[in-house]
């Protein structure tokens, strides 16, 4: 039975996910690893959640405040046991309902071309691709996408 838990960055099995994160996208970052690093320091997310397998942490997601009426989601990952069952979709339904709860009107975030799974998830979750913001802007290998959440 699959768990989603909403917890935050100091959460231990979080940590955990991310540095196995990290070790992947150095391998298909290559080069460009340490750019995109200095933009994914997790110290200051206060909004994450992991999902579980009989207890195990099995994938991670984040969201963090942007800008005003906008979070950017971070920190996304599944590991190699749990991709192709939902998963990561059901995390990002997850991000996106507790932004919504928190008054947020649109989610934003930021992909490399070299992680197709991750762009065909965040297409089929109705996320549309948008010019390159802030840091990505001009970075060839970037591909940026947003979503506006239904505000009930």
């Amino acid at each position: 039975m699959i768990k989603i838990v909403r917890s935050n960055s100091t959460d231990q099995d979080f940590i955990a996910m991310v540095k196995l994160l990290d070790a992947d996208l150095a391998i298909r970052d290559g080069a460009d690893h340490a750019f995109y690093s200095q933009f994914n320091k997790i110290d200051l997310i206060k909004h994450v959640v992991i999902a579980y397998t009989n207890d195990k942490p099995i994938g991670c997601g984040a969201i963090k405040e942007y800008a005003p009426k906008i979070m950017e989601v971070k920190r996304m990952y599944t590991l190699p046991a749990g991709r192709g069952k939902g998963l990561a979709t059901r995390m990002l339904a997850e991000l996106e309902k507790w932004a919504v709860e928190l008054s947020y009107e649109k989610c934003i975030l930021e992909t490399g071309k070299k992680q197709p799974e991750a762009i065909a998830l965040y297409q089929k979750n109705g996320y549309l691709i948008i010019d390159n913001y802030g840091q990505y802007t001009g970075v060839e290998n970037s591909l940026c996408f947003e979503k506006k959440l239904k505000v009930t």
